[in-house]
């Protein structure tokens, strides 16, 4: 994660910008580089870490952080910011409208656990969230009546991580920060889950606490990144895969190496975007998708085949 932090930083037009001069190349290594490579390392480690809280909590190896429709929400609230005029007029209007959309889903969620809900009826829940979400993003584009801000909102839903400035390190750092803070402690929890809730509950987890604790730190680290990159799909996939059987498939013990994983796979998408000989810079979420979706098939495949083995 350190060498292609270091590598993004070294990454575009001119490959040590500092040489340029002290004004010049430091601005353009402040600026542009290192709120792009920070928010790389903390938007991967956040999804990657949500994928691996979401997998133990569901007991679903196909679960990942736009199941529970964080995303989708934040990114509805962010496209009426688009769609308003106000992400136009206040330029932190786009991510404090993300993050609060966010927080509707999270809210929504978190009545449904208190209501005793359980994990497969609260992943339908995500799904219905989702596809609500979907349809009113679909007929904000359908009604818009500017091409250009239409062309703006959906390169925005692509996702990517260019052009975000310090501020936007500013305000999403805090809540990503949190939401993990939330959710890594709750590592044993998952390992006793991983037996059903009934045996959980009798080695004393309170399984309602916990999914309100756990819908929070996934919804303020989901929201957070999403509300500065737009949607950037199956990094909370692929990185407790790639990690799960190196710890034991024990849940807890796998967030904090998906956290890593999560970080690297962002980190060296975002680097390999920049440099595709492609004529405009190919969004990083359109790229991680075109990645991850054959992993997605393999893992269902994989799945499947060890079903009909038992």
């Amino acid at each position: 994660v350190l060498l292609l932090f270091i590598a993004s930083l070294a990454t575009g037009p001119v490959a040590w910008p500092w040489r340029l001069g002290s004004e010049v190349g430091w601005a353009i290594v402040w600026e542009l580089r290192v709120p792009r490579a920070a928010l790389g390392l903390l938007i991967g480690g956040a999804l990657g870490l949500s994928g691996a809280v979401l997998q133990g909590w569901l007991r679903n190896p196909l679960a990942e952080p736009g199941v529970i429709g964080v995303s989708a929400c934040a990114s509805f609230a962010a496209v009426c910011a688009f769609y308003s005029g106000l992400a136009a007029a206040v330029s932190l209007a786009l991510p404090l409208a993300g993050i609060a959309g966010a927080a509707v889903a999270v809210g929504l969620l978190a009545a449904a656990v208190r209501a005793g809900t359980g994990t497969v009826a609260m992943l339908l829940i995500g799904v219905a969230i989702n596809a609500i979400a979907a349809a009113l993003i679909s007929l904000v584009l359908a009604s818009s009546p500017n091409p250009f801000a239409f062309q703006e909102i959906w390169l925005w839903l692509a996702g990517s991580i260019a052009d975000r400035d310090l501020r936007y390190l500013g305000i999403a750092t805090p809540f990503m920060v949190a939401g993990a803070v939330i959710v890594l402690g709750a590592g044993r929890w998952l390992d006793a889950l991983s037996l059903g809730e009934e045996t959980a509950r009798s080695l004393g987890a309170d399984t309602k606490a916990l999914g309100l604790r756990l819908t929070l730190g996934i919804g303020l680290m989901v929201g957070a990144a999403t509300s500065v990159a737009g949607m950037i799909g199956f990094v909370g996939l692929i990185a407790p895969h790639l990690v799960r059987a190196k710890v034991g498939f024990k849940p807890g013990a796998t967030m904090v190496p998906a956290m890593l994983v999560g970080a690297a796979l962002v980190l060296a998408a975002d680097i390999l975007v920049r440099l595709l000989p492609t004529a405009y810079e190919l969004q990083l979420g359109v790229f991680t998708s075109l990645v991850g979706a054959p992993f997605l098939v393999r893992v269902i495949h994989r799945s499947r085949a060890a079903w009909l083995a038992a």
